[in-house]
């Protein structure tokens, strides 16, 4: 089965860099159309796919093709690609581009799934959100499951969840940055080389995150785990509280799900 990506930035990259190193396709299954000609040959040269010349090639070429082009894009290059898509399976990672949206302006034998991917998935630790109104059959529907499951967690959320998830999972890894940045900068305030606050403290917050989910302990459980009575790390949590600290996290979603 031959994959085409409409679109090679960062992500589409990742995607196809996994699925190939995982073993889920071979390069010389997948082709891929990006305006930058250059950077595309260039990449196509490091991972061995196959560079093509248009979006519609790509098209013809290909029986799944995943669009990763940018979402205000996309309306003209489903216009051109016209009934070259006819019978085709139609993958989306672009923001706010879902099902329905995408079933009124392709064919009816188009077969469309909507996913919300995130950066992560750039080392094999993303998340991928797939919508859970889809047009493809079962079996394509696993096969692609298969292939995301190849470079993270896959999860399925109802078409009025995706929003919120997308959110959670998208922007998300922009606020763990920030926070890894924070303790870092006071690693180095009291001492520490830049590198050596960095390194830690990206470990502690893997760290952290891999215990939550191999226990499915609640975080407040973990958390209490380590707060000794009078200790360092409930003094911690206390300015962390008069901070505001779980507050600001929160409005930080709410300031992304306002319409």
């Amino acid at each position: 089965m031959k994959l085409g990506f409409i679109g090679m930035g960062n992500m589409a990259l990742s995607l196809a860099e996994g699925f190939i190193s995982a073993g889920k396709c071979k390069a010389a299954d997948v082709v891929a159309y990006a305006p930058n000609q250059d950077k595309l040959a260039k990449n196509a040269q490091q991972l061995g796919f196959t560079p093509a010349k248009s979006a519609t090639d790509v098209a013809i070429a290909a029986d799944v093709l995943l669009i990763a082009c940018k979402p205000q894009q996309i309306e003209g290059v489903l216009a051109a690609l016209g009934d070259t898509i006819e019978g085709k399976v139609l993958l989306s990672v672009a923001l706010g581009w879902d099902h329905d949206r995408y079933k009124a302006l392709v064919p009816s034998s188009t077969r469309v799934q909507f996913i919300m991917p995130n950066t992560p998935a750039a080392v094999g630790e993303g998340v991928f959100l797939f919508e859970e109104k889809t047009s493809l059959t079962e079996r394509e529907l696993a096969l692609v499951k298969d292939w995301f499951a190849a470079l993270g967690t896959v999860l399925t959320l109802p078409s009025h969840l995706m929003g919120i998830g997308g959110a959670l999972a998208g922007c998300g890894p922009a606020f763990v940055d920030m926070m890894i940045e924070a303790f870092a900068d006071a690693g180095v305030k009291y001492g520490l080389p830049r590198e050596a606050a960095l390194k830690m403290t990206s470990q502690m917050v893997l760290g952290s995150a891999k215990l939550q989910l191999k226990t499915g302990k609640h975080p407040g459980e973990l958390k209490d785990a380590v707060c000794s009575p009078g200790g360092s790390t409930i003094k911690g949590v206390t300015a962390l509280e008069q901070a505001g600290f779980r507050a600001n996290c929160i409005s930080a979603i709410d300031a992304i799900m306002k319409k």
